[in-house]
């Protein structure tokens, strides 16, 4: 049976640490907004398909046009681009319209996400990106749902400052900045490369105004029925604490790395 395709989508484009589960599960919350979760990513390696359970490119779309689409036509995906899987999804996609001249890859991923509409999420302080992403390593603890029924499943146990303060890696902590600003380079040469000036989400407005911030997103992306909607409360606490704090300070009091 054929899938029709999604009247429109967009792309949620984020690194490490800057909100985007808690973005995303706010417009999957809507019922307006597509599911835009993490579809494109494949952390066993074995490619997309593989991971779906399809046999080729035109598959894959149609069961991402299938299952990241809500019934108004809406299409989301958040995508953690890094540039050699972006390659390999690029290649992907383009087999499913051969012959095509297209060296950039946009219509290989215009054919997947039609009419799409590309948001970047970033955060301005970096260092407390790295010292979140470092966090979120060394306790396994990556979200604090509030609620049983989030994109992230079953959430794993609690962890207090603690459990981590005595974890402090000054060396781990530069290598997530260097990783957390080359991410976001890479995104910003594939918006160059493509033409496109993405809408920009940024963590700290989206903490500090959670409704406003989603709801301005609602109106870029032109979601019809936006304005009847109700924006759900964050499906997420905090996962900031004491650690947090003290390893941040003590980065950048220059002090040396624990042994």
């Amino acid at each position: 049976m054929a899938v029709a395709a999604p009247r429109q989508s967009y792309l949620i484009w984020f690194s490490q640490r800057v909100g985007s589960t808690m973005l995303t599960q706010a417009l999957e919350d809507t019922g307006i907004a597509g599911r835009p979760r993490e579809w494109l990513e494949d952390p066993a390696g074995h490619g997309l398909p593989a991971k779906y359970g399809v046999s080729d490119a035109v598959q894959l779309r149609d069961f991402l046009w299938r299952e990241a689409a809500t019934p108004n036509g809406v299409m989301g995906a958040k995508y953690g681009m890094s540039a050699r899987p972006h390659q390999e999804l690029t290649a992907l996609f383009a087999s499913a319209i051969p012959g095509v001249v297209d060296p950039d890859g946009r219509k290989a991923w215009a054919t997947v996400f039609p009419a799409c509409k590309h948001v970047f999420m970033t955060r301005r302080n970096k260092l407390r990106l790295a010292v979140s992403w470092l966090r979120a390593i060394r306790s396994q603890e990556w979200h604090r749902p509030n609620r049983a029924d989030t994109v992230v499943g079953e959430a794993p146990p609690r962890t207090s400052a603690a459990d981590v303060i005595d974890r402090y890696d000054h060396d781990a902590l530069e290598f997530l900045l260097i990783g957390a600003n080359q991410r976001e380079a890479d995104m910003q040469d594939q918006f160059d490369r493509w033409g496109v000036v993405p809408y920009t989400v940024v963590y700290e407005d989206l903490v500090a105004d959670y409704q406003a911030t989603v709801r301005h997103l609602l109106d870029f992306l032109e979601i019809p029925g936006r304005a009847d909607i109700a924006i759900p409360r964050p499906a997420f606490d905090r996962l900031a604490d004491e650690a947090s704090e003290a390893w941040y300070q003590r980065f950048r009091r220059g002090r040396a790395p624990s042994a």
